[in-house]
């Protein structure tokens, strides 16, 4: 996998934030250019309206792209300067301008919205060994009051080994015990069971139903 592949990796683009850090809008596609420092060289990036970033760097006497930073083998410091340097705009661009795009799901997704336009909370990613989990926090308490996470359905006690994301949520002990079924609400997975249950974002529930459990465990949350 090349660089930008790799750092640019399940996310997405934020026309604001693009614009922000100074990209320029033309036609359907974001162009950015910067000067690196010690050569006078030239890296522009392009970012596409579907999200896809290419880049390359100008050698500005010739007129053409330089290329050797793009070789694994190339040596010596002037390379290493290059490349060095193109690596850190495009990881503060992805960093800045740039959202998570862990969750596939249709239902993921719109779980992610409604979070985001009812309490202004986006996910947090706090384990970089665990990329596809993420948490809720309520921003009054600290405390989380829903996860996304991947997971296969075996973890779940199904008979297949189907990774699917899913969602966990709070809820008082003496309603969850009778809410789990082991067949649309599960025990916790990776949360106390008796404060947590889970739900697979395969659209088997639907969307206002979850929605309305999200608040639930929100006001939960909100106890201290």
């Amino acid at each position: 996998m090349d660089f930008i592949s790799s750092v640019f990796k399940r996310r997405k683009a934020n026309l604001s934030k693009l614009i922000s850090f100074g990209f320029e809008k033309k036609g359907k596609s974001c162009f950015f250019k910067k000067v690196l420092s010690g050569s006078g060289f030239v890296v522009t990036v392009s970012v596409s309206e579907a999200g896809t970033v290419s880049a390359e760097v100008i050698d500005p006497s010739l007129n053409e792209a330089y290329t050797m930073h793009l070789v694994d083998s190339a040596a010596g410091s002037f390379v290493g300067k290059i490349k060095s340097q193109y690596k850190a705009v495009l990881s503060d661009i992805a960093e800045k301008c740039f959202e998570p795009d862990v969750f596939q799901s249709e239902q993921a997704e719109e779980l992610i919205i409604h979070v985001r336009e009812r309490y202004g909370d986006e996910l947090e990613f706090l384990w970089q060994k665990f990329p596809d989990n993420a948490v809720w926090r309520h921003q009054d308490s600290k405390k989380w009051y829903g996860a996304i996470l991947t997971v296969s359905r075996r973890k779940l006690g199904l008979d297949s080994d189907e990774l699917v994301e899913v969602i966990d949520l709070r809820l008082e002990p003496e309603k969850l015990e009778a809410l789990v079924d082991n067949k649309q609400y599960f025990p916790g997975w990776h949360m106390n069971k008796k404060n947590w249950y889970t739900i697979i974002l395969d659209g088997s529930l639907p969307t206002k139903e979850i929605c309305s459990r999200i608040d639930i465990s929100y006001g939960l949350a909100a106890k201290k």
